[in-house]
Formats: C-alpha cells, structure tokens, sequence
C-alpha cells in the first residue's frame, strides 16, 4: 500500500465527492537539514515525499518508518515568505517544508488535534484580534492582557480555536488556551488559568519543533 493509500486509509474525511487527484512520484527527501533543529532534520531526512494535488491545491505527503508503521505529515510546500518577520528558525522551516494540514499514525506531541501546524496561513492570524475578543479573561479578574500581541504571531491553531504563539524576535513560546486540559503548562504572569500559559521544559518555537519532531522519530 502507497503512503497516499494509508494516509486516505487512516484520514478519510479528506477527500470530498470529485475531488480531483494527482498523485506524483514518491521520492526520498533531498531539500538537506533545517539550520539549529537537528530532530527535524534526522526525520526529514528519513522521509519519503510524494508530491500531491487536490483540485488546484498543491501538496506534500511526507512519511517515514517501516512498512508495517508507517506515520507521517500532509504538507504545504515549501513557502516563499518574508523572513524579517519571524524568527530565524521559523525561515529555516519555510525553506524546507509549508507546514502540516493533517497528519497519520500520529504520535502524543504538541502538535495532536492541530488543524493547522507552522504555515503561513495560520502566520497570517492577527493575534492581536484574538486577544482583543478575549479580553474580558484578565478584565474580570482586574488584570490587563501581560503582553504585546503584536510581538506575537501564531505557529498552529486547534480545531477549538486555541493558538500556540511564537514571538516574532525571541522565539518565546506561548499558548493562548481558554479552552484546555493540558498538562505540564502554567500560566503566564499576570495571567488567569485559562488564557495565556507557558509550556513547562518548552520555552521557545525550536525547543518546541525539537520535541515534536523526536516523538514523531521515535516508535
């Protein structure tokens, strides 16, 4: 069975009625290593890439592991986006790979239940929006939003609208999350339970594709 297959297998709400397929030829990842993610890199290059259209949308089905565990990402391609927004590693991504939309044989990371994971749609979300319609969490409690959501942009969103931020200099790492029930996250200072948090051991957008990607790695 073809990556294709047993991604259709495991994430068959996909494809709607005559949608319109190509599937390319699958090839081994050749784009090399993503500069300061060295656990993004060994998966990478362990990784298949078969290149696939849906209607006029393009993509890449990357996947990895042996035949009987196969697992792997369904992709934009890469992005040709002004880095001087982002951080350097956000670029080094964009470089190689356009970011998750679904994923199969999926692993208990940072990335499950993610609609979308580091494209540059989910970059274009105006956090300062967001926070803005959210903003009675601190009201209530007397306090006022601890951060510059500008400063801020957003590296994934999950399907029930909570956001995992980047800051645009530092890297820094936050999830906006008034609806949750992780654990190993504390609030940010100056911030309710529900709201802003840090994720404890995981203080910056590497540190988080790092440990992401090794989950995805290991078996």
């Amino acid at each position: 069975m073809s990556d294709w297959e047993l991604f259709l297998q495991e994430v068959s709400w996909f494809l709607e009625p005559g949608d319109g397929v190509v599937v390319g030829e699958s090839r081994p990842w050749d784009r090399g290593s993503a500069e300061g993610l060295p656990e993004l890199s060994a998966l990478l290059d362990s990784a298949t890439l078969t290149p696939v259209s849906v209607g006029d949308a393009a993509y890449e089905l990357l996947a990895w592991g042996p035949s009987d565990g196969r697992r792997g990402w369904l992709c934009r391609p890469p992005e040709d986006v002004d880095g001087a927004s982002y951080p350097q590693v956000q670029g080094s991504f964009w470089t190689l790979c356009g970011g998750m939309v679904e994923r199969f044989g999926e692993p208990s990371t940072w990335w499950c239940n993610q609609d979308q994971v580091l494209t540059a749609e989910v970059a274009r979300i105006r956090v300062s929006n967001v926070l803005a319609d959210y903003a009675w969490l601190w009201e209530n409690d007397g306090l006022k939003i601890p951060i510059d959501p500008d400063e801020y942009y957003a590296v994934a969103v999950e399907a029930n609208g909570n956001l995992t931020l980047a800051h645009r200099d530092s890297g820094r790492l936050l999830l906006f999350a008034p609806d949750h029930a992780f654990d190993d996250v504390t609030p940010l200072d100056g911030s309710p339970p529900y709201s802003l948090l840090t994720i404890d051991g995981v203080p910056d957008l590497a540190a988080w594709i790092e440990v992401c990607a090794a989950a995805w790695r290991r078996r």
